[in-house]
Order: C-alpha cells, then sequence, then structure tokens
C-alpha cells in the first residue's frame, strides 16, 4: 500500500513538472521567425514557453530581455508568437499585414526590452474566417501562400480558425460510398453546388494541401474549427435509398441539399460515415462548425429539438468534449438551439457584432459561450470602410456586460486582404485595457511607417473618422454602379500534363482546359 502510495506521489510530480516545464526556443516558433523574417532571425530571439506564467488559465505574453536579445515568453505556443507580433509593431515599429507578409530582419535594429512588459489575454478564443473567404479570397490559394496565412494568425494570436480544405474531399468519399458517381458529386452547404465535376487531381490536391495547413495551424499551437455534420444529403436520396427528408427549398435559385430528418433510422449512420471520412482527411477537434437551415432554409416538418439533439448526439460520439460552433446569422440560432443545447456546448459567433450586435437582442445568447465578431468585408470588395472606433468600444461594452459568457474575439469576413489595420486593432483588444480607438491607431501609424510622424498620425486619425466610421449597418463598402457590362470568355487547352502534381501544389495542372473572362463597364 505504501509503495502504491508513493509511485501515485511521483507520478503526480511528474504530471506537474511536464506541465510547468519550460521550453527554450520552440522549433516551431523558431521555424515562423525565420520564415517572416529571413533566415537567421531566429537566433536574434530568445523565445519560451512556460506554463507556469498563467496561473488563471489565460493566455499571458511577457516582452523581457535575456543574453542581449529581446526575449518574448508566454503560456502558450500561441501566446508566444503573438508576443513576437506585439514586439514588431510597439518595439522594433515592423508591421506585417497582407501588403507585407514578411520583412528582412536580418540587418533590422531589434531594441532590447529595458523593463519587462506583461500582457493577460480576456479571451479565450480568437477566431478566424469565413466560409465565404474560402472562396473570395483564398480557392486558389497554394501551399506557400499559405503558409504566410498562418504564420499571420499565428502572430495576431488566433487560436480558433475555420479550417475547410479537404471538406470537398470528404463529401466526395461520402456520396461515393452511398452510391453516387463523380459527376454526381456535390458539395453540401447552401447549395447543392454549380457546374463540375471536379477532376480527381483536383480531389488528390486538395487533401494533401489539407493536411499540410492542420498540420501546420495544430504546431503553432491552434484548434482548428472543421466542418461537422448536420443533416445535409443529396437532395435525391429519397429516390437513391429512401431516406425521408425534408426539403428546404432553393437558395438564391441554386437547389439546397435536403435535409435528413432526426426520425429516420439512418440518421446516426450518415453522421458516423461522414466523421469517420472527416477524420482520414483532416483528423479529430474540440471545435465543430455547423449552421443547418442557414439563410432561410424553409424548416416545414422537422421537429427542431429533435434535429439539434441529433446533431449534438453525433459530435458528441466524435469527442465528448467538442463543442458546437454556430453562426449567429438571419434566423440562426434559432431559440429552439439555445434551448437545447446545454450550456458549454455550444460557441455562438455574433458575425457582424461592430454593425449589427445581436448579442444585445438576444440577451447574451442566454449564458452559451459567445464570440464578438467583426465581419466587415462583403463580398471580396475591396475599398477603405470599417467602424474602428464602435467596433472597439463594442467589444469592451460585450465583456462590460457578459463577462461570464463572452469567451473570445473573431474575424469573419466574406473577402480578406484589404484594410488590415482593422485586423491588427481587433485581435490586439482583448490583450489590452487601452479603450480609445484614437490611441491606438498612433501606435499603429509607428509601426506601419517604421518612424513616429506626425503628419502620418493625423492622416490615419482623420481616416478613423471618416471611411473608418460608417455610422450604419451598411454591409461593407460602396461601390460603383455599373450601367453596361460586356463580357467576352476565352478558353484555352494548357500543355498535356509532365507531372502528376506541381511541387508546391499549384493550381490547375497543365493538360486541363480553362477560361479566362474580361469584362468592361
Amino acid at each position: 500500500m505504501k509503495a502504491k502510495i508513493l509511485f501515485l506521489f511521483a507520478f503526480w510530480l511528474c504530471a506537474l513538472f511536464a506541465a510547468f516545464a519550460k521550453e527554450t526556443n520552440p522549433a516551431a516558433v523558431s521555424a515562423l521567425l525565420d520564415r517572416i523574417g529571413g533566415a537567421g532571425t531566429a537566433a536574434r530571439f530568445v523565445t519560451e514557453v512556460d506554463a507556469a506564467l498563467s496561473a488563471d488559465g489565460k493566455d499571458v505574453f511577457v516582452i523581457t530581455a535575456r543574453d542581449g536579445k529581446p526575449c518574448i515568453q508566454g503560456n502558450s505556443i500561441s501566446a508566444v508568437t503573438t508576443g513576437i507580433n506585439w514586439y514588431l509593431n510597439h518595439y522594433a515599429h515592423v508591421n506585417l499585414a497582407w501588403n507585407r507578409l514578411t520583412a528582412d530582419l536580418s540587418a533590422a535594429t531589434l531594441p532590447v526590452p529595458g523593463a519587462e512588459e506583461r500582457h493577460a489575454c480576456t479571451a479565450d478564443y480568437r477566431y478566424y474566417l469565413n466560409y465565404c473567404t474560402f472562396s473570395y479570397s483564398m480557392a486558389f490559394w497554394t501551399w506557400e501562400r499559405w503558409q504566410q496565412e498562418i504564420d499571420w494568425m499565428a502572430l495576431h494570436g488566433i487560436n480558433m480558425p475555420l479550417a475547410l480544405v479537404g471538406a470537398d474531399v470528404v463529401w466526395k468519399n461520402v456520396l461515393e460510398q452511398l452510391g453516387y458517381s463523380l459527376s454526381e458529386i456535390r458539395l453540401m452547404n447552401n447549395l447543392e453546388g454549380w457546374g463540375g465535376p471536379n477532376k480527381d487531381w483536383w480531389y488528390t490536391r486538395q487533401e494533401t494541401l489539407s493536411k499540410n495547413i492542420l498540420a501546420r495551424m495544430r504546431e503553432l499551437g491552434m484548434t482548428p474549427v472543421l466542418p461537422g455534420y448536420s443533416g445535409m444529403v443529396p437532395h435525391d436520396i429519397t429516390a437513391k435509398k429512401g431516406w425521408t427528408i425534408a426539403d428546404p427549398g432553393r437558395w438564391c435559385q441554386f437547389q439546397r441539399p435536403g435535409f435528413l430528418l432526426p426520425t429516420d433510422s439512418h440518421f446516426a449512420e450518415m453522421a458516423a460515415l461522414y466523421y469517420q471520412e472527416l477524420e482520414k482527411v483532416m483528423g479529430t477537434s474540440i471545435y465543430y462548425s455547423m449552421d443547418p437551415f442557414h439563410e432561410g432554409g424553409n424548416t416545414s416538418g422537422v421537429d427542431l429539438p429533435a434535429a439539434y439533439t441529433a446533431i449534438q448526439t453525433a459530435m458528441d460520439k466524435v469527442n465528448p468534449d467538442a463543442k458546437w460552433v454556430i453562426q449567429s446569422w438571419n434566423e440562426n440560432p434559432r431559440s429552439e438551439c439555445l434551448n437545447t443545447i446545454k450550456k458549454g456546448k455550444l460557441v455562438v459567433l455574433d458575425l457582424f457584432s461592430e454593425a449589427v450586435p445581436r448579442w444585445k437582442d438576444w440577451n447574451g445568447y442566454g449564458g452559451h459561450e459567445m464570440v464578438y465578431c467583426m465581419l466587415h468585408n462583403f463580398g471580396g470588395r475591396v475599398g477603405l470602410h470599417g467602424r474602428l472606433r464602435t467596433m472597439t468600444q463594442g467589444y469592451y461594452d460585450a465583456l462590460r456586460l457578459y463577462p461570464q459568457n463572452l469567451k473570445g474575439v473573431g474575424a469573419t469576413p466574406e473577402g480578406i486582404e484589404t484594410n488590415p489595420m482593422l485586423y491588427d486593432a481587433l485581435f490586439e483588444l482583448p490583450w489590452t485595457t487601452v479603450a480609445s480607438s484614437a490611441e491606438w491607431l498612433n501606435g499603429y501609424a509607428t509601426a506601419r511607417y517604421g518612424a513616429a510622424n506626425a503628419d502620418a498620425a493625423e492622416a490615419w486619425q482623420k481616416l478613423a473618422q471618416s471611411v473608418y466610421d460608417c455610422p450604419t449597418s451598411q454591409q461593407g463598402t460602396s461601390e460603383p454602379v455599373a450601367l453596361y457590362i460586356i463580357m467576352s470568355t476565352t478558353c484555352v487547352a494548357l500543355p498535356p500534363p509532365s507531372s502528376p502534381l506541381p511541387p508546391n501544389l499549384g493550381a490547375m495542372p497543365p493538360g486541363q482546359t480553362t477560361c479566362a473572362t474580361t469584362s468592361w463597364t
């Protein structure tokens, strides 16, 4: 008995030591530094993960000096990479944004901090991306471009990115097992698809790209939000297999997928098949994104509480600790969902908080975990537009009113690579107590241009009081109205393929046909 007690005590000590062990210059962080600053950049810093820095479970980073170098410490990989970005912006005056995702730091002056600076994060969840972003901005990205974006995510403290690359592979594998041919396969969401079919090489490319993306996200301390199963099946599955579905109708005149009724005995079978194939391609996660009946789907004939229960039950079988991530948009999340799903199992993304803060109308979503999000960009449109002041104040207001269940901050843009200032501001919010957007903006101007400049600071203040202070809920920047459009389409056949796939996972391989459309207004 005594020996057993001693063994358990020794085991507890080892576990405690492991929990609070330090790791100096973690390989993942060093590799990131060399990617963003050039070979040798990591050697100019000291970085350290020390779990003991956080006593309350909140992420913390500390900026200090060691061995004559800037030293960035954090309780997690994500906290360290956030601290690196803070140091670059506020000490070295180097701002990495979509217009400059890397910088030559090999000869740059890296100030050595004279005192310790510590920041704790008020947001457990730092969410990023929108389903639309994967089409408007990312549809044909290569691994090279994805690496840069994931580094950008890490620097901005994002620990909960939406991951959709590879979802089409999952659906292909699922539908093939249900007896659908390649020409019949579609990706299920608001609509069943348009055009196609995709070639086999596309699915091969996407699966490889997906695995690379997810491995890098996890390496940098992120927990990806994977596409979960929310009842979707092809609208003709009744004819194919005799399954009972509800018809959600059409979305923008496109055919929606059917909704497999939870009362159908095949619901659990279908969900299990989906998650089985999801795990093969993308692994598992704590977070699963699901938006049944998104943007007006017809729910006639559906027992909504039973449907939400079936969706959660299927998710829990994959991971009992999993959480359902749902967008607050249009009818969703419906009251039946909020009343059915247990507290702690649902994360509500308040999708357009900076303009239409639905968390106010829903009384903080009845105590469910929620994330304050900035949508900002609709349709991938280009133009100066935003709500810096209201976005900043809105986050602090929500945190003050709902400190128990406001768990995070997020960016949910339909398109990216525009107005990077807003995203820098958003993701610094939970790490600072500065409530004045004007004060923050002066520091941003210095980081953006490398030195303090009164004219640049004044220009940004004027922008913040005009184009970046939209007073309405307008969805994105204004657009010119085209009187007429003349379009011409040219199709060309590319040379025969010389290899199955380009080594960098590029877009279309040789030997395929592509079309280019030119327009004049």
